[in-house]
């Protein structure tokens, strides 16, 4: 649905996507000029894309009204003066392009059809660094397999090229990583189908080292305990949350899983458009 697979750039097979095509879309959604961060804010002209496929875009580049922040399987969007009217046009214009799989927004912002607050994520926080406003996953589908999770595809906003691997989406493909211990203090030959995550690593080894640590926030992780011989094997339980849909019917969707006070997010996006996370099952008398 890009407008951009109609136009021909430089270094860009027909018919694909060219970098910064999310950029490109947006400024033409919302009749801004479009600015390369990374070219001395020079504005991007006729079939041309941003260097590196971050934008600013508005009148004023040292002032944007929008920003676009490319991250391979997903982007960030920013929005420096917080407007609430921009917001809403952006998510509608998002909902337009087939290569969106799930949006989520700055609780400020308000609660818009078809997302889910920045907050599910645990997004919001007391960084010092500017915060997204809207963070858009890219769709993601299986080529065949019998496992779809090592088969995906996704779409990416990346300098890369088709071929040269990427990640940064909701997909399951992305998100179920493979995580192994060896040594006198983990148990042999056992698999564990409990999640565990990179936040994990670290106290398990500070556990292990006798360390203690003073936790700085509450995104800590948690000790490892199952994978230790007697340890102590915790529970996971399973949750979905998901949102009003848009006039289309798109509605973002995420699922997690929650072991102790720790949340491990599995996948998001909307049913159908993202590996892992099939159609919603419709209902009797649904449409």
């Amino acid at each position: 649905t890009s407008p951009t697979v109609k136009n021909s750039y430089p270094d860009t097979p027909e018919g694909f996507l060219p970098l910064g095509f999310l950029a490109l879309d947006l400024a033409k959604a919302l009749d801004l000029p479009l600015f390369d961060p990374n070219d001395g804010n020079k504005q991007v002209g006729a079939n041309a894309y941003p260097k590196a496929g971050n934008a600013l875009l508005g009148k004023d580049p040292k002032k944007p009204d929008l920003v676009v922040a490319t991250n391979g399987g997903s982007d960030l969007i920013y929005l420096p003066q917080g407007d609430k009217k921009l917001a809403d046009r952006t998510v509608k214009a998002l909902l337009e392009q087939d290569y969106v799989s799930g949006i989520f927004v700055e609780d400020k912002l308000g609660k818009l059809p078809g997302t889910l607050p920045l907050s599910t994520l645990s997004l919001r926080g007391k960084a010092v660094t500017p915060h997204p406003a809207i963070v858009v996953n890219f769709r993601s589908y299986s080529t065949g397999c019998d496992q779809p999770t090592l088969c995906s595809v996704e779409i990416a906003d990346t300098v890369l090229r088709q071929g040269q691997g990427m990640h940064g989406s909701f997909s399951r493909g992305d998100t179920m990583n493979f995580m192994a211990a060896i040594g006198p203090d983990f148990k042999a030959g056992f698999a564990s189908e409990l999640p565990v995550s990179n936040a994990d690593v670290g106290i398990t080894a500070a556990h292990l080292l006798g360390l203690k640590r003073k936790p700085k926030g509450t995104l800590m992780g948690r000790v490892m305990t199952e994978a230790m011989p007697n340890g102590l094997v915790p529970k996971s339980f399973a949750t979905t949350i998901t949102g009003k849909p848009a006039t289309n019917g798109l509605r973002t969707v995420l699922k997690f899983q929650r072991v102790q006070e720790q949340r491990y997010f599995d996948v998001a996006g909307f049913p159908g458009k993202t590996v892992g996370l099939p159609e919603l099952a419709k209902t009797a008398g649904a449409k």
